[in-house]
């Protein structure tokens, strides 16, 4: 008897299901397929923002307005503006609406504009009970805190679309940013409401593939195997790189659209012949593309268009033109490129091909087109002395805003690629000015006020920019070097180190290009010292050409480095007259840190030749030894008795590579000793994880080392200290302190699943490391509720709760238990719910029967709380367990 009246009940599922929702929530009709929201700036923060919504003809519901929320607590109802206020049939079923309306925002902040219509089309395969589930999208705007306007990507093609089972269908939005921002794509589940997905929404492929290319744009379902209507939505968003601030999102667009997938032998086209490219801005740009059909029928009649920004400027656009034909069909691209098409990031254009086949089969193909600035053209360069003056021709594109300049030291012959922007760094040559201002066509290089190297050769390559940060091809390179009509500074060699008695020998070499004409002599020259922090002052003149060398003494070369220059002036007629002044030389100065077992050694020696090697000393007893030579200014002597005091002095070994000057230059730092001690801290583990096991309700933490030993330091481990970051909180919690023969840690009482966690390692004498990188971790979800009750009082299974009380992911719930004529018999937030069976657990016996429930709970995750709906049903029976086991 029991069992029939089970099966009864479960007969009656159906009739449940229509009274509850009929009784709990608001009959609405129903017609939304698809759409977006966009947006413009008109000036200052004043924003025109349009909807778009493709809805079915014919249905009850049409919204001849709409409710917009703005993103900044106010709202507005806004009139349908298309059609003449109508809306516009795109097909027998589907129409196309627009709702536009501006709206000013108080200030610079993220705002989130959206809107919500009930309700959706009904019978969409991957959204189970979409007639009753409501539309929304939503739109980030960023109004960023410098005046930089920006308006929202412009998406070409319509958010409805088909496809033919068992054949790969290509979504392409044909998005472009009017200010030229880049654009990058994503899935997205599609959603009923703000924060919240769409309970019943499952990925549309599965299990096929089902992705989007992040740069093209493309949605690739690869295949649809049933045939119906599908919902989607991917996310456009738009990024700008701000000047000291880097690339930032600066908002996007949610489109949710509408696929319908029918049977049919029909093969897609296919699209031949498209090619990305860059071009010189006032090029024309050509080619030709195909599409043809040869898998199915020859006879299919091809279609060839082409949509995207470089068809959206008056004038100078860009044209397509192609004639229907079957079999195979031929389009034309062209574009008459100008210097306002300029920008950094490149143009899209789609391609699509569509067949007359039943239904129509599409492929889309997207091609990318970067419009380059022309390079600065006739640069000269001019040497005076110890300075070089640049100049070059104004920029034929007046929406340029300034050049930057680039540096080498030797022709390199650079010949940009057909797509080389700028000067790339494989050349050697170093950013070393920028300036703004299309006419300042003139630079001087002083090398910073420190004056150029004589007798070197100096070449240069200029670019012009724009205001979106793109830059133009390089120029051509232009070279000079500066006569050796000044002395050249070949030493600063430390000769002693002492606190009081410290020496130093300086060496020049006297100027072999003078000109005696222009300067007729006596000469002067003129050594200035000063320490690495102070002001230079004179310390010896010589009247002598031939003098080239002194010897600086009564110096503190323990603690301080010294520079050194050197002025060259006229005396005729007993007047001087400065004729320039060397480049800054300093002496090689060796700073020593303590490690464990070991010593960091690193020195500083800015001079105006290149230093190509570096010999360490160790002292060994009376002399010091050479123990190594490296190619950079840093050392590690490894291997030391940590309290043992080690003493060590640098040889650098240079040139200026210009003949008839001392080659090779070579110099000594002062002497410097230090004791290796253990105030190092171990590192951190470069391989880290954190992996949940959702069955078990754990996290495994695991770490490791394969860094060598030479560059980490691992020897003396005592323990691995082990934090957790719950979700929301920026205060680290210490969870562990984990001994160092461990290289995991199991976590089974925590609160919360979801979280970050990094360890730190502390070694033998307290030295701690710093953090290692996060890893984080989401929560699961494990809260799930029986279908079956018996509140018969015998102590088992008398209440109606979660199947497992391991639920630490969740916040708090939201429960309403229904009968089947929509009454309200129970509510609680409590996630233990613990239903007894009766009225508001205090009230009559509800009768043996089944009952409906809706179930918000909310949910722990790293990005904050997401609410997760459960609908079903659950029987009450007031018979006994043993009964119903059986069952």
């Amino acid at each position: 008897m029991k069992y029939i009246k089970s099966i009864r009940h479960q007969h009656k599922l159906f009739f449940v299901l229509i009274c509850i929702l009929f009784f709990t929530q608001k009959v609405f009709a129903t017609h939304n397929r698809a759409g977006e929201i966009t947006y413009k700036n008109i000036g200052g923060y004043n924003y025109e923002v349009t909807i778009t919504t493709y809805t079915k003809i014919g249905a009850n519901a049409d919204r001849p307005e709409l409710e917009i929320f703005w993103g900044d607590g106010q709202s507005d109802t806004i009139p349908r503006t298309n059609g003449g206020g109508n809306g516009v049939p795109v097909s027998a079923l589907i129409k196309k609406n627009e709702y536009v309306r501006s709206h000013v925002y108080p200030g610079p902040a993220d705002y989130y504009i959206h809107f919500k219509d009930e309700n959706r089309v009904p019978n969409v395969i991957n959204i189970p009970g979409s007639v009753n589930i409501a539309f929304y999208v939503e739109t980030k705007l960023v109004i960023l805190p410098v005046s930089i306007p920006n308006s929202s990507p412009i998406l070409d093609y319509p958010p409805i679309d088909d496809g033919i089972i068992n054949q790969i269908f290509i979504h392409n939005p044909a998005a472009h940013d009017p200010d030229g921002d880049s654009l990058s794509y994503e899935l997205t589940p599609c959603r009923m409401d703000v924060n919240t997905v769409i309970p019943t929404y499952t990925n549309p492929a599965a299990p096929n593939s089902f992705s989007v290319n992040s740069y093209t744009g493309d949605l690739i379902w690869d295949y649809p195997t049933l045939q119906g209507e599908y919902n989607m939505a991917m996310i456009i968003r738009e990024w700008r790189t701000i000047p000291g601030v880097g690339l930032i999102n600066i908002g996007y667009v949610t489109r949710d659209l509408q696929v319908t997938i029918i049977a049919s032998n029909n093969i897609p086209p296919q699209i031949v012949n498209v090619i990305d490219t860059c071009v010189e801005a006032g090029t024309f740009i050509a080619y030709t593309v195909n599409a043809y059909d040869t898998t199915d029928n020859l006879n299919d009649q091809i279609t060839l268009t082409a949509i995207g920004a470089p068809f959206q400027f008056n004038p100078d656009s860009a044209e397509f033109t192609s004639t229907p034909a079957t079999g195979i069909v031929t389009g034309n691209f062209s574009w008459n490129t100008t210097c306002a098409h300029v920008r950094k990031n490149p143009y899209s254009v789609i391609f699509r091909a569509q067949d007359d086949g039943t239904p129509k089969a599409v492929d889309i193909e997207t091609a990318f087109i970067t419009v380059v600035g022309p390079s600065p053209k006739n640069p000269t360069a001019v040497a005076n002395t110890n300075t070089i003056m640049l100049n070059w021709n104004q920029s034929a594109c007046s929406e340029a805003i300034g050049y930057k300049i680039y540096r080498h030291t030797g022709y390199f012959g650079f010949i940009p690629s057909h797509c080389e922007t700028g000067v790339p760094a494989y050349t050697g040559y170093s950013l070393i000015h920028a300036q703004i201002g299309l006419t300042d066509t003139t630079y001087t290089d002083d090398n910073n006020g420190q004056g150029l190297a004589n007798g070197i050769t100096y070449c240069y390559m200029i670019t012009a920019i724009y205001q979106d940060g793109a830059e133009s091809y390089a120029s051509v390179e232009v070279c000079t070097n500066l006569s050796l009509d000044l002395p050249v500074i070949t030493n600063v060699d430390v000769l002693t180190t002492d606190n009081n008695n410290g020496t130093i020998n300086i060496a020049w070499s006297k100027p072999r290009d003078l000109d005696t004409l222009q300067w007729q002599g006596p000469y002067r020259y003129t050594l200035q010292r000063a320490t690495s922090a102070g002001n230079f002052s004179d310390i010896i003149s010589f009247t002598d050409l031939n003098d080239t060398t002194y010897t600086d003494s009564g110096l503190n070369t323990v603690d301080n480095q010294y520079r050194y220059k050197i002025q060259f002036h006229n005396e005729t007629n007993g007047t001087p007259t400065l004729i320039g002044t060397t480049q800054i030389a300093n002496s090689v100065f060796l700073t020593i840190s303590p490690g464990d077992k070991r010593l960091f050694l690193s020195w500083n020696a800015s001079v105006p030749w290149s230093n190509t090697s570096y010999v360490i000393y160790r002292q060994n007893g009376p002399v010091f030894d050479s123990i190594a030579t490296t190619n950079t200014p840093q050392y590690i002597d490894n291997g030391l008795v940590n309290g043992t005091a080690y003493c060590y002095k640098i040889k650098s070994i240079g040139s200026y590579g210009i003949a008839g000057l001392v080659n090779p230059i070579i110099n000594n730092s002062e002497e410097e000793c230090q004791t290796p001690i253990d105030i190092e801290p171990p590192c951190v583990p470069d391989q880290f994880s954190a992996n949940v096991n959702c069955d078990l309700g754990v996290d495994t933490i695991s770490w490791a080392y394969t860094l060598s030993t030479d560059s980490c330091k691992t020897n003396d481990i005592l323990s691995f200290n082990l934090y957790f970051i719950p979700p929301g909180s920026e205060t680290p919690q210490l969870i562990a302190t984990i001994d160092s023969s461990q290289s995991f840690y199991i976590i089974t009482d925590s609160k919360n699943l979801a979280g970050c966690y990094f360890i730190t390692v502390t070694d033998t004498n307290n030295n701690t490391s710093e953090p290692s990188a996060q890893m984080c971790t989401e929560g699961c979800p494990r809260y799930v509720l029986p279908n079956v009750f018996t509140p018969n009082g015998d102590g088992h299974n008398d209440l109606f709760h979660p199947v497992d009380y391991n639920y630490s992911d969740v916040k708090d719930i939201d429960i309403k238990i229904y009968n089947r004529w929509g009454d309200l018999l129970f509510k609680t937030t409590d996630p233990r719910i613990d239903w007894n069976g009766k009225r508001n657990n205090t009230g009559e016996q509800v009768p043996e029967g089944v009952y409906f429930y809706i179930c918000i709970v909310n949910e722990i995750f790293l990005d904050g709380i997401r609410p997760r709906t459960l609908t079903g049903f659950i029987q009450v029976i007031h018979g006994s367990d043993t009964i119903i086991n059986q069952q």
